[in-house]
């Protein structure tokens, strides 16, 4: 039974809500409590005046807890130490500013803040989907309309951009999904083939800029620093941003910089609930499994705005290429750059480091990080390889006091390195380990790698000791 203290429409309010768990009894003035249609479930006393607590007509079965929303039906100045006199220890949550143990004080304030907080953003995706569809509805029809998603796109990215390239399209312009790098995950490979994702991959600087010539608007997708792990050049300023990563200023038409989603997926299906897109199995697929993957299946960092975009587009989701994007086959050269990497490790502390002198693919190392993470005594891995004139890192922990994406971009800055809490990564380029880098490229890669693995003992063991 839940025992409920008040006289006025918040009291009334609550007791509804509780009489649908259990049995409930209200408590109130006659004369203040307003007018209600009987609670099933819920049995209202209204009293002509203030009574004592004893003497009050309640049956003798002990509450499961007490909600003190005002005590005017009470006589006498100390509500808290009659309950607690009354029925011992149940717990009793009030917003009064009332101290006494087992009394859960709820802030009327924080509250009221933090509803008005969710109002607002609410409001801000609402008016963002709808400045999003008029920007893009006054560019003239047909005009080709740029999306570039980051190096080496991972699923969040893909899923994103193809959402985005679908939503260009319906609106009678021509849409063209870039990025700059490889795909080479499994499943990333898996996702372009299944969900036959149009994305064309740039390599020469000619290129990037005939794209940025030609096209009317350019859109970045999980990303917002042009020339930072991307093929756009520095100096470029794009028309649209849509990013979930934190960020302390970005240039822009038109910014969609939202840090409270855990994946820029989540951020795209939230836009295309407010407008009047048609969504398909094919697009719901690709955003859902961006969700997943930048959630690590909602075990990593999350937020209630990511599972509500995902219980949105799990109504079009298509569980059959879902089940081909997740179970791709491994190659054998993975295979032995997971052996290399269990061959290599080293532990400092809390934290494992895996370099691999053989890199067959640069996400070869987001596997490997994600296996070796929940080893026993383990609560960091950082698992890198060289390529290209750079030392590639993926990085995971489980380490609460840890931020690895400030750690590596504090160390490693220039856009060089970053990421999230609980997942970071770079592109460290070899002049910023070595004073000289050798002509020889065996060389200069074994030097380079030596040199990381250095950086990164120092790095870790300030971290850990700092933890201390």
């Amino acid at each position: 039974m839940f025992l409920v203290f008040g006289s006025n429409p918040l009291a009334v309010r609550l007791s509804r809500w509780c009489a649908q768990r259990q049995r409930c009894v209200l408590i109130g003035l006659a004369e203040t409590l307003p007018d209600t249609e009987p609670i099933e479930q819920c049995d209202i006393i209204a009293l002509p005046e203030p009574m004592m607590l004893s003497s009050l007509p309640l049956d003798a079965r002990k509450p499961t807890a007490i909600l003190l929303i005002d005590p005017n039906a009470l006589l006498g100045e100390a509500p808290i130490e009659a309950i607690r006199n009354h029925w011992g220890d149940v717990p009793i949550l009030t917003t009064l500013p009332l101290e006494g143990d087992g009394v859960d004080l709820i802030s009327v304030d924080d509250v009221s803040f933090t509803a008005m907080q969710d109002r607002i953003r609410s409001w801000e995706r609402k008016d963002g989907a709808s400045v999003l569809h008029h920007y893009l509805s006054s560019v003239p029809a047909g005009s080709v309309v740029a999306i570039f998603c980051h190096d080496n796109p991972d699923p969040d990215a893909l899923g994103a951009g193809l959402a985005m390239f679908e939503l260009v399209k319906s609106m009678g312009l021509t849409p063209k999904l870039l990025y700059g790098g490889l795909v080479e995950h499994q499943q990333n490979r898996a996702m372009v083939s299944v969900l036959e994702i149009p994305a064309r991959r740039l390599i020469l600087d000619w290129e990037v800029n005939d794209v940025l010539t030609d096209a009317a608007v350019v859109v970045t997708v999980d990303f917002h620093r042009p020339g930072a792990n991307n093929i756009l050049p520095d100096d470029c300023v794009p028309h649209i941003v849509i990013d979930h990563h934190a960020s302390e200023g970005v240039a822009a038409d038109l910014a969609m910089v939202h840090p409270e989603f855990s994946a820029t997926s989540s951020l795209v299906a939230s836009l295309l609930m407010q407008l009047d897109f048609e969504m398909t199995p094919r697009i719901a697929t690709g955003l859902a499994f961006g969700i997943r993957t930048d959630t690590l299946g909602f075990t990593r960092q999350f937020n209630p705005v990511d599972i509500r975009a995902l219980s949105w587009l799990n109504a079009w989701v298509d569980s059959d290429m879902m089940r081909s994007i997740e179970e791709p086959p491994r190659s054998m050269a993975t295979l032995e750059a997971f052996s290399e990497a269990l061959n290599a490790r080293q532990q400092i502390g809390t934290t494992l480091l895996a370099p691999l002198a053989t890199l067959p693919n640069r996400d070869a190392l987001a596997q490997i990080a994600d296996f070796l993470l929940p080893t026993e005594g383990v609560n960091s891995v950082v698992v890198f390889g060289t390529r290209r004139g750079k030392v590639i890192l993926s990085a995971r922990t489980t380490d609460e006091q840890l931020h690895l994406g400030k750690v590596f971009s504090e160390r490693w800055g220039n856009g060089q390195s970053g990421g999230h809490k609980a997942l970071a990564g770079g592109q460290i380029l070899f002049e910023s380990l070595l004073d000289a880098v050798p002509d020889d490229p065996e060389q200069a890669s074994s030097e380079a790698l030596a040199a990381m693995s250095i950086a990164l003992k120092d790095l870790f063991a300030t971290e850990e000791s700092s933890d201390e």
